[in-house]
């Protein structure tokens, strides 16, 4: 190498320095003009991760106490504790105790759970053999039981002998319904009436 590819060397190495150092200088006025603000930001994001891991194992405790809660007032209905625990930390699974303790006296028990509610009323149309309450019932679309509802509807028919009812009733359920064999099998007796 010559001497002057040496100097132009040196050169680059010393303007490459001096834009690192200069560099460096503005991020260093940059984090002084700033310093409050960046310190604040990084102190609001460590803030809210512990917050997050505090909620999400406050949230995971109160729900295996509950299932602990839970599972003692299924074997043990009149613990005390466990429903104390299970009203304080889940309510939803009280109601839900509530709604099965009732059910097993044969009680009534006003529910607000959505699908225990439905339930309920279901149970009770289907031992009243009310059509009425069951119509209302298979016409909430989003029912768990509808097709269940509207065959257990025909069956009522049926044995009233509404069969023209019954069967337009069982032609409501869907072709892809899991009811559809029973309601096949219904069809196939009232062909003949």
């Amino acid at each position: 190498m010559s001497i002057k590819d040496n100097i132009n060397l040196v050169k680059d190495e010393l303007n490459s320095e001096e834009k690192f150092l200069e560099n460096f200088i503005k991020l260093e006025r940059f984090y002084k003009k700033y310093k409050m603000v960046i310190l604040s930001v990084i102190g609001l994001v460590f803030i809210s991760i512990i917050l997050y891991f505090s909620i999400s194992y406050i949230k995971e405790d109160n729900n295996t106490k509950a299932n602990i809660a839970f599972n003692k007032l299924m074997k043990s209905p009149k613990d005390l504790e466990s429903i104390k625990i299970l009203k304080e930390k889940n309510q939803k699974l009280y109601q839900i105790f509530q709604y099965l303790n009732a059910k097993e006296k044969n009680k009534d028990f006003d529910i607000t759970l959505k699908y225990l509610k439905e339930l309920s009323s279901y149970k009770k149309a289907l031992n009243l053999q009310d059509i009425n309450a069951l119509s209302q019932i298979s016409m909430k679309s989003n029912f768990l039981l509808k097709e269940f509802a509207i065959f257990n509807k025909a069956l009522i028919l049926t044995e009233q002998k509404k069969f023209n009812d019954a069967k337009l009733a069982l032609k409501l359920i869907p072709k892809t319904s899991k009811v559809n064999d029973l309601a096949k099998m219904l069809n196939h007796y009232l062909l003949s009436k």
